[in-house]
């Protein structure tokens, strides 16, 4: 049996924040910030770090409105999950990430990070909180 990470993005026009899972996907771990560059670069570089990283699924965290519906925000990282999963040849799924960021930011605060700091961490740490989510919620897939 070949163990794989899961990676997930936390998908923005700006930055991507990265984390992953270990290999028994079983804890999610921050990992970087990606500041983004054009969208042909950024599939390239991601697509290279699940390779790298043995990565068998990528989540992307889906910014659905407070009340749960689509918004113009959801297609357009709908639109950047397609293309990465037939860029990268990896599977994508959808994790609701609904406060997310909100949830990110109070961690911080209460490990008395800087405010001036905060924006250096908070992609990347919303990104494992999502696919902390996404671990707790699977079914036995």
């Amino acid at each position: 049996m070949q163990y794989q990470k899961i990676m997930c993005l936390d998908y923005g026009d700006a930055r991507i924040g990265i984390a992953f899972t270990d290999f028994l996907q079983i804890t999610a771990n921050p990992y970087e910030i990606y500041h983004c560059v054009s969208q042909d670069k950024d599939l390239q570089y991601l697509s290279d770090l699940a390779h790298k990283n043995s990565v068998g699924v990528i989540v992307i965290g889906m910014p659905y409105s407070l009340d749960g519906q689509n918004n113009q925000r959801t297609e357009i990282t709908k639109d950047f999950g397609t293309k990465l999963e037939n860029f990268s040849k990896i599977k994508v799924v959808y994790e609701d990430e609904r406060l997310s960021s909100y949830e990110a930011e109070e961690i911080l605060k209460k490990k008395k990070v800087a405010p001036k700091d905060r924006k250096k961490q908070l992609d990347m740490l919303s990104a494992a909180i999502i696919l902390q989510a996404y671990l707790n919620n699977r079914k036995g897939d």
